[in-house]
């Protein structure tokens, strides 16, 4: 999927999970818990998402994502453990 093409439609916080709804009516989830800024996040800042030609913003909690980072696993500030 080329997720430049098909544009998000809708974001929204769900069940500990940011849902992302396309306009092919495909879904798309993950846990807040897998983005460090978004998991200190509440409810109503969470739910406050914006959706661009390119990701999604949270203004609150200064967080953007990437679509196709998302489409890859990529959920943004990784967790890097030290070697």
């Amino acid at each position: 999927m080329n997720a430049l093409v098909d544009a998000a439609q809708f974001a929204s916080f769900r069940d500990g999970k940011i849902v992302i709804v396309f306009e092919n009516g495909m879904e798309v989830r993950f846990p807040v818990e897998k983005n460090p800024r978004l998991a200190k996040g509440n409810s109503k800042q969470l739910g406050k998402v914006e959706i661009s030609p390119f990701g999604l913003h949270w203004p609150e909690l200064d967080e953007d994502l990437s679509i196709r980072g998302i489409m890859k696993g990529d959920f943004g500030q990784a967790r890097h453990n030290p070697r």
